[in-house]
């Protein structure tokens, strides 16, 4: 059971795709303006890589070795694919701020590594676990990146008006903001690392 958990919880905090391990970055400093925006990527990013990780593992050994990188690719735009459909069908406003980023999630890095490096060599079971663990842990660190960007650059949350406009800082709705914005969630999490490590 613990191997289980600790599969689960890597993705959360100690292999972090963004925090820890750093890649996916370009997406996710580019959607992170406001809240809406690093739900939608963080829930299309877990959906596509809960279910790439599924389809992989279960056909791993029917892949061919020499194939196997344009089978994944196929796996993985076939999921893009239908998160994109949907968001265009019923969450149009989403779809049209996402932009290009929704279908660039096929040659994302978190998720042809994942795919790569687990899905691929565990089982069903192991790769749900470490999927679900990575995209909650992708999830959650965009919707913060975008709680703090949104809240200090425009003021809102979920298109509210929390702060006055006179209180906004405009830097963090821009691009340099959001590396600051990202710079120090790695900071905080490498400080609760190491304390925890002691």
């Amino acid at each position: 059971m613990k191997k289980y958990l600790d599969i689960f919880t890597n993705g959360l905090v100690k292999e972090n795709p963004l925090l820890v391990l750093m890649i996916g970055l370009c997406s996710s400093l580019a959607v992170t303006t406001e809240v809406l925006n690093g739900l939608g990527m963080g829930l299309a990013m877990t959906f596509v890589l809960v279910m790439s990780e599924i389809i992989i593992s279960l056909f791993r050994k029917l892949i061919p070795d020499s194939i196997r990188i344009p089978i994944f690719i196929i796996v993985i735009a076939t999921f893009v694919t239908i998160v994109d459909l949907l968001m265009q069908a019923y969450l149009p406003d989403l779809s049209k701020s996402m932009g290009v980023f929704i279908p660039l999630i096929v040659v994302n890095c978190i998720i042809m590594g994942r795919v790569e490096s687990f899905a691929s060599k565990r089982t069903v079971g192991e790769s749900f676990l470490d999927a679900l663990g990575m995209g909650l842990g992708y999830l959650w660190v965009l919707t913060g990146i975008s709680f703090v960007r949104e809240l200090l650059g425009y003021g809102t949350l979920l298109g509210f008006q929390i702060l006055p406009e006179e209180f906004t800082i405009g830097f963090f709705s821009k691009a340099p903001g959001g590396f600051f914005v990202f710079a120090m969630f790695i900071a905080v999490t490498t400080l609760i690392r190491k304390r925890g490590e002691k």
